[in-house]
């Protein structure tokens, strides 16, 4: 547990009192957020740091801390979410559990206080202030606008899902006892302050979360506080603990988290069955049978041989193919990943610009949220999909974003059905990249083998707001 008492002394002092500790990379003021681009946005959330920096240094490697003594940036971070929002998130109808956790660190362990059903918010404030309980509100970008346009375009930036959580801890306390995480974590302190320590990891960009008791971790490498407007980002694996020190009335904290189940690993998991199934049709030795009785077989160590040989020839495979199908992995992004932000009282997309005809001039409307997939399961098909929750397109909102609900098994046929966006001949394939890959397309451009296929598609594409006409 941390230590009760006075404040605890800020990095300088502590670096200068602890020589021996790595340095944590401290860095100064960044602009105001930019929204015009995922790019932009990552760029301006890190900065000073540049994004070719972070990532060659810092990205899956150590931590990093960026400081800030910027009143507008401090009042921007404050704004995403504040303790006085709760109650009137309270009477939206939150419930323990789904919406809100609220919990404390009791001995190196976590205590959980919930009550029962829904969120009662003056049993809340009270569980805050007299028992000194940590109030986890899960996915805020769920009813914070801001918040849904940051993690929308993160999820554009990284190509991976983005979900947050907010952690509210009262003075002298601690939530969650010492522990690592299995996604990339970007801290946003929004109000108060708060008091990190960070380990050496015991397992290196874990893919798991793990509790880890205090006799097993040894002495923190880093040690510092979080004011308003301060981010701190660390990898997947970095064991943490924080609390709010005496003379802090409470800490208010975004974390936004990314990464999850997304390694090289997974990726080979999720495209090995759709290169198998497609070197299978071309190579007999995949179709040859098994053994006899290989199956009822305790030792199958006389078949790694035969397993490697047959290993090689899928990399051989792998190296002339021209397209990998894809699998779970980015139908589950495609299909649980946040809408484009267009403001909560927008209207429905509808098709942007006139009706598109063999002359016309096409691009896409959200090029960041249009993916190109290569069916595993369907001969020679090819499909381009959005958001099925996009407004105006399919079903779904950002109300379940990221939430692991019941409804994604309740509705699973209805989501499968959405999933596909849509489907065209292999043939299209070509013309499907052109469109992505061009600022604008003319329609008779497009590589297709007569007008009536060019038109065609320009036309299903646009019925489904997923192009416009210029």
């Amino acid at each position: 547990m941390p230590k009760k008492g006075g404040k605890i002394p800020d990095v300088a002092q502590e670096t200068q009192a602890q020589c021996k500790r790595p340095k944590l990379d401290v860095a100064g003021s960044p602009p105001v957020l930019s929204f015009e681009s995922p790019a932009s946005l990552f760029r301006s959330l890190i900065s000073p740091i540049e994004e070719e920096v972070f990532f060659r240094d810092y990205w899956e490697q150590k931590p990093l801390l960026v400081q800030r003594d910027d009143e507008l940036v401090a009042a921007y971070y404050q704004s995403l979410f504040q303790l006085s929002h709760l109650k009137g998130l309270c009477s939206q109808g939150l419930y323990y559990g789904r919406d809100v956790n609220v919990c404390r660190c009791v001995s190196g362990k976590k205590k959980v206080l919930n009550k029962e059903g829904r969120v009662n918010y003056m049993q809340l404030k009270k569980d805050f202030d007299q028992k000194k309980a940590t109030i986890q509100f899960h996915q805020p970008q769920r009813f914070k606008e801001e918040l849904w346009k940051i993690q929308e375009k993160l999820e554009c930036y990284f190509g991976s899902l983005v979900g947050s959580n907010v952690y509210i801890t009262p003075q002298g306390s601690q939530g969650l006892p010492p522990h690592y995480d299995d996604v990339e974590v970007f801290i946003l302190q929004l109000e108060g302050e708060k008091h990190w320590r960070l380990y050496k990891p015991t397992v290196p960009l874990a893919r798991e979360y793990n509790v880890e008791p205090e006799d097993r971790i040894g002495s923190p490498t880093h040690e510092f506080i979080l004011k308003p407007g301060d981010l701190l980002y660390f990898p997947r694996g970095t064991i943490h603990q924080a609390d709010t020190p005496h003379g802090i009335s409470y800490s208010t904290h975004v974390t936004i988290s990314t990464y999850q189940n997304n390694s090289w690993g997974d990726f080979l998991l999720d495209a090995i069955p759709g290169l198998v199934f497609d070197t299978a049709k071309e190579d007999v030795a995949l179709r040859s049978s098994i053994p006899r009785q290989l199956l009822m077989q305790v030792n199958t160590a006389d078949c790694t041989k035969k397993l490697s040989s047959l290993l090689r020839r899928l990399a051989d495979s792998l190296e002339n193919s021209r397209e990998l199908r894809s699998s779970d992995m980015k139908k589950d992004f495609i299909t649980h990943r946040l809408p484009p932000c267009l403001g909560c009282d927008s209207e429905p997309l509808t098709p942007g610009g006139k009706l598109p005809k063999l002359d016309s001039k096409i691009r896409l409307q959200f090029r960041d949220h249009a993916v190109i997939t290569v069916e595993p399961d369907q001969e020679n098909a090819v499909s381009m999909r959005s958001p099925p929750c996009m407004p105006g397109v399919g079903v779904g909102g950002i109300e379940t974003h990221m939430m692991g609900t019941e409804d994604d098994t309740a509705s699973e046929d209805g989501l499968a059905q959405q999933s596909h966006g849509l489907r065209f001949p292999l043939s299209y394939l070509d013309a499907l990249k052109q469109i992505w890959s061009s600022s604008t397309v003319n329609v008779k451009e497009l590589n297709l083998t007569s007008d009536e296929e060019k038109e065609n598609l320009a036309l299903s594409l646009w019925t489904e707001c997923l192009i416009e006409v210029l």
